[in-house]
């Protein structure tokens, strides 16, 4: 079985994961109301997905 020789260090471990990163949410204008969402999900604030309503949002 490989075992591994040395421990490895803090430096290179956090090197390895300096890559392991979240990602900004991608979002783009709700062409209604003009207010940022995320692509193919409802707008929350007028409730609008391709030209319908599909949920009712109360102030």
């Amino acid at each position: 079985m490989a075992v591994p020789k040395r421990r490895t260090s803090k430096r290179k471990k956090r090197a390895r994961r300096t890559h392991y990163k979240a990602e900004r949410p991608t979002l783009q204008p709700c062409p209604r109301c003009g207010d940022q969402k995320q692509p193919h999900r409802v707008c929350p604030t007028c409730g609008y997905y391709k030209d319908q309503q599909r949920v009712t949002v109360e102030d």
